[in-house]
C-alpha cells in the first residue's frame, strides 16, 4: 500500500479491563502495567482496579497523577511514570560533560539512574520516583550520564568534582523584582 500510512490507535479508556488483566495475572506472578494515557478519562485502567484484578500483585505506574491505593493492608504508592524523570537529568549530564554526541550507554545510565531512586521490592512501593522530587531526580540522573559519557569516550569535560558541576551548571528559579516599586523596601 503505497503511500498509506497508518496511525497509532488512539487510547481507549478501559482498554485494560478485568478479563484482559486477570488473564495476563494467570501467567505471571508480578504482571506489569502501565496505563499511561492521559488525561485521566482517557486511562486504560485505574490502579485500584489493576489491583483488584491481580490480588495486589499488579506493577504498575500511570501517566496521570494518582493517590496511593489501600489494598489487602498495604498502602501501594502509585507512580507517575513521566518522561520529565528522565530528559532534564540526561540533557544536564550532556551538558556538564560536553559530551559530542549522545550514546546508548549514557540513555541506559540515565533509565538506570532513575530506576535506582526507589526499591520497588518492598510492598505498594512505588516504581518510579516522585515527579514532586524532579529535581534531586535530574541531578541523580544527570551524574549517572557524566560517568556514562566519560566511560563511553565522548566526553569532552570531566569535572573533579562531579556533583558539584551538576549543581553549578543547573538553572536556578531566581526571579528579580518586577518594577522599580517592588525592588525598594
Amino acid at each position: 500500500m503505497r503511500g498509506r500510512t497508518t496511525a497509532w490507535p488512539a487510547s481507549r479508556p478501559g482498554t485494560f479491563d478485568k478479563e484482559v488483566v486477570t488473564a495476563i495475572a494467570e501467567h505471571v506472578e508480578r504482571p506489569i502495567i502501565f496505563p499511561l494515557s492521559n488525561p485521566t478519562e482517557k486511562i486504560e485502567a485505574m490502579p485500584a482496579d489493576l489491583l483488584a484484578w491481580t490480588d495486589g500483585k499488579v506493577l504498575t505506574a500511570t501517566g496521570i497523577p494518582v493517590d496511593p491505593v489501600e489494598y489487602g493492608g498495604v498502602r501501594h504508592v502509585i507512580g507517575q511514570a513521566n518522561n520529565a524523570l528522565l530528559y532534564p537529568g540526561l540533557g544536564l549530564g550532556t551538558v556538564v560533560a560536553g559530551a559530542t554526541r549522545l550514546t546508548a550507554g549514557m540513555l541506559l545510565a540515565a533509565a538506570e539512574a532513575v530506576a535506582g531512586q526507589v526499591d520497588a521490592r518492598a510492598p505498594g512501593a512505588p516504581l518510579l520516583p516522585p515527579v514532586a522530587n524532579l529535581r534531586a531526580s535530574s541531578a541523580t540522573v544527570a551524574v549517572a550520564v557524566v560517568r556514562a559519557a566519560v566511560q563511553d569516550n565522548v566526553a569532552t569535560r570531566q569535572p573533579a568534582d562531579l556533583v558539584q558541576a551538576v549543581q553549578d551548571t543547573m538553572w536556578q528559579p531566581v526571579y528579580g523584582p518586577l518594577s522599580e516599586k517592588e525592588a525598594s523596601p
